[in-house]
């Protein structure tokens, strides 16, 4: 027969008796640190201290923290950012088209074209709001350059799809600050034929780096909630969107798929008539080798060209 004083733990069965505390499993150590939580909440303690908790949580469940309703956590679980393709509309000159090279790349608000292109994309007002953490160095990653670029209302990528093979709008790059942010104006993207609504992005180690596509250090997506999304698309301008968003989930969408888009699916805050904001932190391990962009090749896509050929 075990120890008793040994086989429990603050008056809990091991659910391996015999064996240490360390030992007992996610189950036990789950229970362990809700405890604590209900712990404090009753002794008044303040939300940093519940903060911490929770980030010993994020820690003992490896990264995969849901909601009650079992859909994941906007933007905050722990782990590497998944590595995807750029698509076939990067317009990072890894398939033709390059933005990057362009001066005026560099703006915050980028629902209008700049250099020679003149169109503005319209739709329902976003702002966006990457979080990049050095997963190397524990610390936010200052003065990285994040380039971001997604569709239109209409489904349309600047610079590939037909009828904006003149436009740049909605490609955009800012430089991290202090605290690892970048954030840009935009508008809501559309939901195409075979993907789930998404905004890419790719991280660069410096503004020096982005005029060469194989130097970018990470190559992602951000999904967007299906709630958000069917309010938008209830707005002028998204009607082919409805049919779009009806034929596909983030459980099938051959991006997200893989894990329901558990460490990229946005939080958003807002309203259809006052505009959302997007928010996702995205961390980026540089002692890993890079996986994503490889751009196949473009052509037509969304809505107004017919669905991409991949992602």
């Amino acid at each position: 027969m075990g120890d008793p004083k040994r086989d429990t733990y603050e008056g809990r069965p091991f659910a391996r008796p015999g064996e240490e505390l360390v030992d007992q499993g996610l189950g036990f150590d789950i229970g362990t640190v809700m405890r604590r939580r209900q712990v404090l909440r009753a002794f008044g303690l303040g939300a940093a201290v519940l903060g911490l908790a929770a980030a010993c949580s994020d820690d003992l469940d490896g990264g995969t923290a849901s909601s009650a309703s079992g859909t994941p956590s906007g933007g905050t679980a722990s782990g590497e950012i998944p590595d995807e393709t750029a698509g076939p509309y990067p317009g990072d000159g890894s398939n033709g088209p390059d933005v990057l090279n362009q001066s005026g790349i560099v703006r915050s608000d980028i629902r209008s074209g700049f250099g020679t292109a003149s169109g503005t994309a319209g739709g329902v007002p976003m702002a966006l709001e990457l979080s990049i953490v050095d997963m190397a160095g524990g610390r936010p990653f200052a003065g990285v350059a994040v380039y971001v670029w997604h569709c239109d209302r209409e489904g349309r990528y600047s610079l590939y799809s037909p009828g904006v093979t003149d436009q740049n709008y909605l490609r955009g790059v800012q430089i991290a600050d202090a605290q690892g942010k970048v954030r840009f104006t935009s508008v809501f993207p559309a939901c195409y034929d075979g993907r789930w609504p998404h905004i890419h992005f790719e991280v660069y180690p410096d503004q020096a780096s982005i005029t060469d596509a194989t130097k970018a250090i990470a190559t992602s997506q951000v999904a967007l909630p299906k709630d958000v999304c069917d309010t938008v698309y209830a707005t002028s301008g998204y009607s082919a969107s409805v049919a779009n968003l009806a034929r596909v989930t983030l459980q099938d969408d051959m991006v997200f798929g893989d894990d329901g888009g558990a460490l990229q699916l946005g939080t958003v805050t807002g309203s259809a008539t006052a505009g959302y904001s997007v928010a996702l932190t995205a961390k980026v391990d540089t002692r890993t080798t890079p996986t994503g962009g490889g751009a196949p090749g473009g052509g037509p896509g969304g809505p107004g060209g017919g669905p991409p050929p991949s992602r």
